[in-house]
């Protein structure tokens, strides 16, 4: 018997697939919003990009262009994780892993609480009804000590539940990040990190291994290499896959081409994620609506992935 879910994908009922109850575990804060509701708070209107993102370098700097506007100092970043709920209550998201960069620290006067404090704020305005991960981020281009001095008090609250490292994979040997990790671990953290999306099959295992990872978002590269994804399969670690993201700064050629279909093929756990919607132009549902009309999963895979997310660990 075909759930509803299955079933909106095969007659296109865009907003049956929206009423479904969703997990997105891969998506930004900041260009995370909803955008009529931008619009609505700022007046800016955030046009999402309508070609091909060939870098990381131009990525952020679309961002600053169309996003920075929107969003400017301590209240702008409040305002875009506010808004980045209501996007995700708007499209049936019930379960949102999301946070701030441990950097944000310093916009708060060195306070963790502050920080703590304005992210609840957001959750209770955008939607309180979400089941939300809160999630800690950490860049890859900043000094490790700097991030460790950050990232302490923030971890002594006792309340993020995830830990993710995000940025320009070739910024830093992944090596440099290992003590950070044992102490988010030590802490009671998930682990999470962005690799595989520019780098190699190698990249990911050995991110894996050297932070004992949990999870990785993207990890696309994986898809080239059995072993890797066989290694993969076998350790449980879970890929938070964003295939609009993918194309739009092209990682994958076409959504028809995009490796989830091998991952998933090859026994890896994977998910679906959105990355940055007001970047990319995407939700949750229009992610899943897309993989399906492109002939890439069928309905019944879908709704497994669905599912899988939504009873996944925090």
């Amino acid at each position: 018997m075909p759930t509803e879910f299955v079933s909106a994908l095969e007659t296109g009922d865009d907003d049956a697939i929206r009423r479904a109850p969703k997990a997105d575990l891969h998506i930004h804060g900041f260009g995370g919003g909803d955008r009529e509701f931008v619009r609505e708070r700022t007046g800016v209107d955030v046009v999402p990009v309508s070609g091909v993102l060939r870098s990381m370098a131009e990525m952020h700097a679309f961002a600053d262009e169309r996003l920075g506007p929107a969003f400017p100092g301590v209240a702008g970043r409040s305002l875009a994780l506010e808004a980045t709920f209501v996007q995700a209550r708007k499209d049936g998201v019930t379960r949102l892993e999301v946070g701030e960069d441990a950097w944000a620290i310093t916009l708060h006067k060195g306070s963790a609480e502050a920080v703590w404090r304005s992210l609840q704020a957001a959750h209770l305005a955008g939607g309180a009804e979400i089941e939300w991960i809160p999630q800690l981020g950490l860049s890859r281009h900043c000094s490790v000590a700097v991030i460790d001095r950050w990232m302490t008090p923030l971890l002594e609250l006792g309340t993020f539940k995830t830990l993710d490292l995000s940025g320009d994979e070739g910024a830093q040997p992944i090596e440099a990040f290992a003590p950070l990790f044992r102490k988010a671990n030590a802490a009671g953290l998930r682990l999470k990190a962005h690799v595989g999306e520019w780098g190699t099959a190698d990249d990911v295992w050995r991110a894996v291994d050297v932070l004992e990872l949990n999870e990785v978002q993207h990890g696309i590269a994986a898809s080239t290499s059995p072993q890797v994804m066989r290694a993969l399969a076998d350790a449980g670690v879970r890929l938070n896959l964003c295939p609009t993201s993918n194309v739009k700064l092209g990682r994958a050629p076409s959504l028809r081409e995009h490796p989830i279909r091998i991952l998933f093929d090859a026994g890896v756990d994977v998910t679906v994620g959105t990355d940055d919607p007001l970047i990319f132009g995407c939700t949750l549902s229009s992610e899943f609506s897309a993989l399906y009309a492109a002939g890439v999963m069928t309905a019944h895979e879908l709704d497994a992935i669905r599912l899988a997310a939504l009873q996944s660990p925090a």
